[in-house]
Formats: C-alpha cells, sequence, structure tokens
C-alpha cells in the first residue's frame, strides 16, 4: 500500500491552538491527541490531494468523457453483455 505520508518520518513537536473545552473533553476520554491529529490531517492532506489533481486533471477527465460519448468505451467491442 502506497502511503500519502511517510509513517517512518521522526516526529516534529509542534505548537498549536485548540480550543480549550474540546482538548479538556479529550483528555478526559484518554484520546491520544497526537495520534488523532495526524489521523485527521492525514484525511484532510488526502482531500486536498485528491482535489488537486481533479483540478490538473480535469480537462483531460472531460475529453475523455467527449471520447466515450461520442464512440463508446475501449472494450465495447469486445464484452459480451
Amino acid at each position: 500500500m502506497r502511503h500519502l505520508y511517510d509513517p517512518q518520518a521522526l516526529k516534529k513537536p509542534t505548537n498549536l491552538s485548540i480550543n480549550s473545552d474540546l482538548l479538556r473533553r479529550a483528555k478526559e476520554l484518554d484520546i491520544n491527541i497526537s495520534a488523532a491529529l495526524e489521523k485527521a490531517l492525514a484525511e484532510t492532506v488526502k482531500q486536498k490531494e485528491r482535489d488537486k489533481w481533479l483540478a490538473e486533471n480535469q480537462a483531460s477527465i472531460e475529453a475523455y468523457n467527449q471520447q466515450v460519448e461520442e464512440h463508446g468505451s475501449f472494450g465495447d467491442s469486445v464484452r459480451s453483455f
């Protein structure tokens, strides 16, 4: 499986500002804040990378869709269903 980032990279201390009530509640529930942040941040990065890829490839996607609309898909001539 290809990772979005290097999970073996060294940890870097970082200062963050977090809603104090949210932080208190997370600590009360024994939530690993660093792990939760990494998971949420990885999902956000993944979504932004997806959005960026779609934007960069929009013209090609539209051209392909137009080609399929006009001429059918590549496998249309060989499939039996």
